[in-house]
């Protein structure tokens, strides 16, 4: 079983390993700095579909259709997909994989969806079962409709705004039971739950600043748990602050006497690049850093170039309905510790 570490660490004795990994993009995530890495990317955002909505669950289908032909698995084999994304009762997902016939647990940590869900994925691993899936994306059409104006509105977006990335990523996750000798990595080491933060924000175009007190809390939490430094990891990866939330999460963190400069960057700053594609403050949404982290870090992670990555997914709690009675923003953080190596633990 997990091993508790301070107030919301815990530490897997029968880690995890992620077997497969998956991601697809847009048009738009094509062009931008990650675009080589991606598995697929289709110029038309619309993946073949009437909507955007349902190119949004359209996502998801395929991204887990990719990862578990990756894994050299079928359907049949995974005990339980985690998914989620940020749509009406994340009907993304669930319209996206209803047809699969997996055993399903659907999510909403908003965008921190695949922390949560990896998180998740190790502790029921850890109980026994042997395959898991992960799945979560992002449609920047269906994220303004539905949180901010129609795009035939022609708003203006304010310079805080990010682009909520139209993409998806999914892993499968192979428990102790399901590992073979040789098994590969990456692994997942431990996990921080998070806590729900409120500072009061109630801008909906300025998610970083909602956001970057989530990470704070959870990043600084689980360094103080494990007793570890930000010098002990090659990356602390957090999701999708952008760089208003990234420039607010290294003054927290200042203020409590870390500094994570050295150490951070977010996958909102990595997927596009902000000088000639008008992203505003960055990327933002479920997709971004599943997307990021199944093209990106998670290969690195395999082949070695890091060994020690902290992935802290941040999410905003909020729903048009909350906007829509003056509510505040809460947002949450979920966080895995993942290695290259299984035994190249920064506690032991």
């Amino acid at each position: 079983m997990a091993l508790k570490r301070g107030k919301q660490t815990y530490l897997f004795q029968h880690p995890a390993a992620i077997r497969s990994f998956a991601a697809i993009g847009s048009k738009r995530e094509g062009e931008g700095p990650l675009g080589e890495f991606f598995d697929t990317i289709d110029p038309d955002s619309t993946f073949g579909q009437k909507s955007w909505e349902r190119a949004e669950s359209r996502l998801h289908h395929d991204t887990v259709e990719l990862a578990v032909k990756k894994a050299g698995l079928s359907y049949a084999d995974l005990d339980c997909l985690l998914a989620g994304d940020l749509l009406n009762q994340c009907i993304g997902a669930t319209f996206g994989v209803r047809e699969l016939g997996i055993p399903y647990l659907g999510i909403y940590g908003a965008c921190s969806n695949m922390a949560e869900g990896l998180l998740l994925s190790a502790f029921l691993a850890e109980s026994g079962l042997r395959y898991l899936g992960v799945s979560t994306a992002s449609h920047f059409c269906t994220a303004e409709r539905q949180y901010r104006f129609p795009l035939e509105y022609g708003g203006q977006r304010t310079p805080t705004s990010q682009w909520t990335v139209t993409g998806g990523g999914a892993v499968v996750v192979a428990g102790a039971t399901a590992q073979t000798p040789d098994q590969a990595g990456p692994w997942i080491q431990a996990a921080a739950i998070g806590t729900i933060e409120d500072k009061g924000i109630k801008d909906a175009a300025n998610m970083g600043a909602a956001m970057a007190p989530a990470a704070a809390a959870t990043i600084l939490g689980f360094l103080s748990d494990t007793g570890t430094t930000p010098e002990d990891y090659d990356l602390i990866l957090t999701g999708d602050l952008g760089q208003v939330g990234s420039d607010l999460l290294y003054e927290l963190a200042i203020r409590e006497g870390v500094d994570l400069r050295s150490r951070h960057t977010d996958c909102g700053l990595l997927i596009y690049d902000r000088d000639r594609q008008d992203v505003h403050a960055g990327g933002s949404g479920c997709g971004c850093c599943a997307s990021v982290l199944c093209s990106y870090i998670l290969p690195s992670l395999r082949e070695g170039r890091v060994k020690r990555v902290l992935f802290a997914a941040t999410g905003a709690l909020l729903s048009p309905t909350s906007t829509q009675q003056g509510e505040s923003i809460p947002s949450i953080a979920h966080a895995v510790c993942l290695t290259s190596r299984k035994e190249d633990l920064p506690w032991n």
